[in-house]
């Protein structure tokens, strides 16, 4: 497969993953104001912050080092080893998930049983679902390296969708359940997402005359099971201690971010989950099919490094571009959100302040997904290793100075601090790609500079939309606040023109894999 198919079948990744996203945010949003007329919000709280994160946080650190390690593998790799590697992800899910169930038990505050009824079940149940959504990592690797678009689209919208169906049904016929209604639900979606991917590949692997079946580094449903190999080597050594690096990396980084604030965090890291996450997931399978981890690019085939400079510095661009706005009319629409939002009880107090300072952080948020998605996938292990030892030093330093600003500036501190260990973070990416890419005439890099032109526009923009904020926010009734969208638009109207017209490169490799994800879609 050439780099010019990978590159296309990774913004078809890229741009069906938003897709999802949108769907999923809008389905949720829609789900909760369904769901707070007949339970109590205690109740809704709870599952949507602590349980959630309970799932999540169990997933993540079961399975994020392996999806790492095995998307980065070559196309002449024993497959069984790689199956057996994935299946680890098992047992060290149920090893999470009954520690974390423990801590959610014992050490963090329990909600009153009459307030909260069930909450023990729903701890074991959202476990019990991240393992159960465990079974189906080695069938969504191995999707996820044949860049089988359509079925991750159809697979997670479809459980989605029926989860919150379910939801739906069991909220108005028998409310009084409370939490059993959402443990039930959760654990409905993972078996329905692992039966989706069994059930594709069953029939894609029973079919002897699909293209796509002949294109499989597997024969029959059993190949992908645990089995002793013709080496004699359960897993591949190499796989597995670069599993272990980005196991050692995935902690620290949970350990790192993990929190900022209810409500401005979700209005804040909206647009990062929406834009950044599947550009940063797709395109590091991209990176990782297209070049040679650990390898000097001077090493490589000339024609997949050019290739992956121009597509980095493309990214870098639009990672710069889209957090630059969100970051400068953040600033000045931060208080018209939060009243629209929550009213004045949100817009009143710190809250503007606290989304104003998340905006930075999203733009820094926005170029770090890039450039790590890049490194991680060029690194070899040793460097994996570096980077994770400059990580623990940089957890000291985090805790150490997020104390000493949230003493100075109460919680806009623990986003500074935030931003602070992003900005250490870009900087060693940054160091790592101008080492690979200085032997060779490509300057990738060259993404994170703007014209002046386009520059000026952004400085313009944000002085305009904040004079108009002092005038005609938030105090000043209604008419006074479309006034106030009205100059925002205009504004992100003329810096996107500005954008069209001087960043040519960027519109050219973004309508060039518009084209070619359409004509993929017409052909498949």
């Amino acid at each position: 497969m050439g780099s010019q198919e990978v590159l296309g079948q990774a913004a078809r990744l890229a741009s069906s993953g938003l897709l999802l996203q949108v769907l999923f945010r809008l389905i949720t949003f829609v789900l909760n104001a369904f769901i707070l007329r007949f339970l109590s919000k205690e109740i809704v709280g709870i599952v949507n912050v602590r349980l959630t994160l309970l799932y999540s946080t169990t997933i993540f650190l079961a399975r994020e080092a392996f999806r790492r390690a095995c998307l980065s593998g070559g196309a002449q790799r024993d497959w069984s080893q790689t199956f057996n590697l994935l299946w680890l992800t098992v047992p060290l899910g149920v090893f999470w998930s009954l520690l974390l169930g423990w801590v959610w038990l014992h050490l963090l505050e329990v909600p009153d049983p009459n307030v909260v009824p069930h909450y023990g079940t729903g701890v074991v149940v959202f476990g019990l679902s991240a393992v159960v959504e465990l079974l189906g990592e080695p069938f969504w690797v191995l999707a996820q390296t044949q860049m089988f678009v359509k079925l991750k689209v159809i697979a997670e919208s479809l459980s989605v969708i029926l989860k919150s169906v379910l939801t739906a049904f069991l909220v108005l016929w028998l409310p009084h359940w409370g939490l059993y209604i959402f443990s039930l639900a959760q654990l409905f979606y993972t078996a329905l997402l692992v039966l989706c991917y069994v059930t594709y590949f069953t029939k894609l692997l029973g079919s002897s005359e699909s293209t796509k079946q002949r294109a499989l580094p597997v024969s029959r449903m059993t190949d992908l099971l645990p089995s002793i190999t013709r080496s004699g080597a359960f897993v591949n050594w190499k796989e597995a201690k670069l599993t272990w690096s980005f196991f050692k990396q995935s902690f620290l980084k949970q350990i790192l971010t993990e929190g900022v604030y209810d409500i401005v965090n979700n209005l804040g890291s909206l647009v990062a989950r929406l834009i950044f996450q599947p550009i940063e997931e797709s395109f590091y399978i991209f990176f990782a099919k297209v070049l040679e981890r650990g390898k000097d690019a001077t090493l490589q085939k000339q024609e997949d490094v050019a290739v992956a400079a121009a597509v980095l510095e493309s990214l870098l661009k639009l990672a710069l571009l889209a957090g630059l706005t969100i970051t400068i009319f953040g600033f000045a629409y931060s208080q018209l959100a939060l009243d629209i939002y929550g009213g004045a009880m949100l817009s009143s107090g710190s809250g503007p302040v606290l989304l104003r300072s998340y905006c930075l952080y999203v733009l820094l948020l926005a170029i770090n997904g890039v450039t790590e998605c890049f490194t991680f996938a060029a690194m070899s292990k040793e460097e994996v290793d570096r980077y994770n030892f400059t990580m623990l030093a940089l957890s000291s330093s985090f805790l150490v100075l997020s104390y000493l600003l949230t003493q100075w500036c109460g919680s806009v501190g623990f986003i500074l601090a935030n931003c602070f260990n992003m900005g250490i973070r870009i900087t060693q990416s940054l160091c790592f790609i101008h080492r690979y890419y200085r032997k060779s005439p490509h300057r990738p890099l060259a993404g994170l500079y703007l014209s002046p032109a386009l520059l000026g526009a952004f400085v313009l923009s944000g002085g305009i939309t904040g004079v108009s904020e002092v005038f005609l926010c938030c105090e000043q009734g209604w008419l006074a606040r479309l006034a106030h969208v009205a100059v925002g638009a205009f504004c992100l109207g003329m810096t996107f023109g500005t954008a069209f017209l001087t960043e040519t490169k960027l519109i050219h490799f973004v309508r060039t894999q518009l084209r070619v994800s359409r004509l993929a879609d017409k052909t498949s």
